[in-house]
């Protein structure tokens, strides 16, 4: 099995920064495509950033020049730097990962989420 291990969530004010992190650990053979979804109340999660294994990264509309994706795969980790900070970037965040284990073919696990309030 895959653990993914958030951090880095918190109240922030508009205009500030966040860093999440998001750490897999267990019997991982390769680790795919990476990223982060986020989930506001009364609303559908949704795609913020992607990371894949060929180092391509992805954005959505409403975070782009904001929001920056990095990934260190020595340490299975996915990092997503949120500068410039909104009230509506309020929600809880979501990293995932698409991992291969040994003989099994790619899925994608999920974090717990950790949340992200940011204040007017």
């Amino acid at each position: 099995q895959v653990q993914l291990v958030e951090s880095g969530g918190g109240l922030v004010q508009a205009g500030g920064s966040l860093r999440l992190s998001c750490a897999a650990s267990g019997t991982i053979f390769r680790l795919n495509e990476m990223g982060w979804y986020r989930q506001a109340p009364g609303s559908q999660r949704e795609s913020v950033a992607t990371f894949t294994s060929g180092g391509t990264t992805n954005y959505a509309d409403s975070v782009k020049g904001r929001f920056t994706i990095s990934r260190d795969n020595a340490r299975n980790t996915v990092y997503l730097q949120m500068n410039s900070l909104k009230p509506e970037d309020t929600a809880v965040y979501y990293c995932y990962a698409d991992a291969e284990l040994l003989f099994t073919r790619s899925r994608r696990y999920w974090g717990q989420g950790t949340q992200v309030t940011v204040s007017s």
